[in-house]
């Protein structure tokens, strides 16, 4: 069954807003970075105590369903002595597909309150029969710097390995965060701005597009304005490589990922935003709920 091939991939989407699905291998040590604004820590688009739930559907045909869900928490810690943010994401098919491909993603990045530098990051999946695990530690004071990662997978086994590290590079749950501070006034319509990140034991580009502004309605959660961004997806054994997966970002400080689609080789995945809590600057870009 497709469903049954293409899950994991697709839930990648609902977690962070299709960083993973738009991924190419990076060539080279290049530090790539989207502009923001000042990264300090009372300018930042989040603070501690934010959750965000989302739903995730599939579209194939006469099919129409929800097929999982996905939280993303934002707590304040201390890791090593230094006031950190420790970032929790939590993905799961519903108790429904739990019977067709049952699948548990749990996330966990920790990365300093002010510079939103990443420190730890930890990954537990469980996709089928197939299971990966991710320990990274950056080590940023090291000559050459450096993400020092064990890393485990059902097919390839465990294995400690060292991932080249650069101000650019990041994990996806802080990339995500590191993204929602995007200084939209110097992101320039249709140029793409490419990132780096680390998974596994190797490190991939990601590209941002931002294309427009739009109103749009949300199930769940109701009408917001938004700024529209899209990235071209690599043809392979899941996405087209005709269209753009397309991305909503709320108009409004908080730059929050409240819509995202895109087209699959047989259907369309999309994920919704259905809840907010704890955020740091008015919800002024949602007009009706």
């Amino acid at each position: 069954m497709i469903f049954q091939m293409n899950y994991h991939r697709i839930i990648m989407l609902v977690l962070f807003a299709g960083l993973l699905s738009t991924a190419m291998p990076a060539q080279d040590k290049q530090t790539f970075c989207v502009p923001v604004k000042t990264l300090e820590r009372d300018s930042l688009a989040f603070e501690a105590g934010e959750r965000m739930s989302f739903t995730l559907n599939y579209q194939w045909g006469a099919l129409d369903s929800d097929v999982g869900t996905a939280t993303v928490k934002l707590e304040h810690t201390v890791f090593n002595g230094q006031d950190a943010f420790l970032c929790k994401v939590y993905g799961a098919t519903t108790w429904l597909f739990d019977r067709i491909f049952k699948v548990r993603e749990d996330f966990r990045s920790w990365f300093s309150t002010d510079g939103l530098r990443p420190l730890k990051f930890t990954r537990d999946t469980h996709e089928g029969k197939y299971a990966a695990r991710n320990t990274y530690l950056y080590q940023w004071d090291d000559t050459e710097p450096h993400i020092d990662a064990d890393v485990y997978s059902t097919s390839s086994g465990e294995r400690s390995v060292t991932i080249p590290l650069t101000k650019c590079t990041f994990d996806l749950p802080a990339l995500f965060f590191f993204a929602r501070n995007m200084d939209f006034d110097k992101v320039e319509p249709g140029v793409k701005y490419p990132m780096t990140f680390a998974i596994d034991d190797d490190v991939y580009n990601v590209h941002f597009i931002m294309y427009d502004r739009q109103t749009v309605k949300v199930k769940g959660l109701g009408t917001v304005n938004t700024v529209r961004f899209g990235a071209r997806l690599l043809a392979g054994e899941v996405f087209k490589g005709d269209q753009d997966m397309t991305i909503w970002i709320s108009d409004d400080l908080n730059r929050l990922p409240v819509l995202f689609e895109a087209p699959l080789i047989v259907g369309k995945a999309s994920g919704r935003m259905t809840s907010v809590s704890g955020l740091k600057h008015p919800f002024s870009s949602l007009v009706k709920k």
